[in-house]
């Protein structure tokens, strides 16, 4: 049996719980918010064809990320494949600088709840703060949203096995993208 023959899910679980399981696949949560926002991007994430670091976008949302609640929350990394905040009455937090794409903010963060509770056995509460807009909003980790998440995964791993990227769609959001000459300047 090959990795392609088994479900994403399963072998993202194995190869997260067993060091000696190797896979090339793996999912962060930048991924899980890619793949709900556009899934070309994700492919060229995936690809690790970078980013415009000077996008005016990705500026204010690495300065939001790096100064909101500063003095509450510590970084963790896990097992090098996902790197959740946690406040510091031990909720694992999310900070986004707008409510604009709540969905894949979402998504992320329960990707993280359910890495901790599938792979490492700890149960966590979650929170979506977009501090600029003083939001915070409550999320946990249910039967459905963890469906939610595997079948992220098993679309995640459709993504990235492609040869080739999604087609371009236009969405309302694509000017401000930071991929947007990869789509739109040919």
């Amino acid at each position: 049996m090959t990795e392609h023959d088994v479900d994403p899910v399963d072998l993202l679980l194995e190869s997260a719980r067993d060091e000696a399981v190797e896979s090339s696949f793996h999912v962060t949560g930048v991924m899980m918010q890619y793949y709900e926002v556009c899934e070309r991007e994700l492919w060229f994430e995936s690809r690790d064809i970078e980013i415009d670091r000077e996008n005016p976008n990705v500026v204010r949302g690495t300065h939001v990320d790096e100064t909101a609640y500063d003095e509450k929350r510590r970084n963790l990394s896990i097992d090098g494949r996902i790197a959740p905040d946690l406040l510091d009455d031990g909720r694992v937090v999310e900070v986004k600088p707008s409510s604009t794409l709540v969905e894949p903010a979402r998504l992320q963060l329960l990707y993280y709840l359910w890495y901790l509770d599938r792979v490492v056995g700890v149960e966590k509460e979650g929170v979506l703060a977009h501090p600029t807009e003083r939001k915070r909003e409550s999320v946990e980790l249910t039967e459905e949203t963890a469906q939610q998440v595997e079948d992220a995964i098993r679309g995640i791993y459709d993504v990235v096995r492609s040869e080739t990227p999604p087609p371009a769609t236009e969405k309302p959001f694509c000017e401000s993208c930071a991929y947007y000459d990869f789509c739109w300047s040919c």
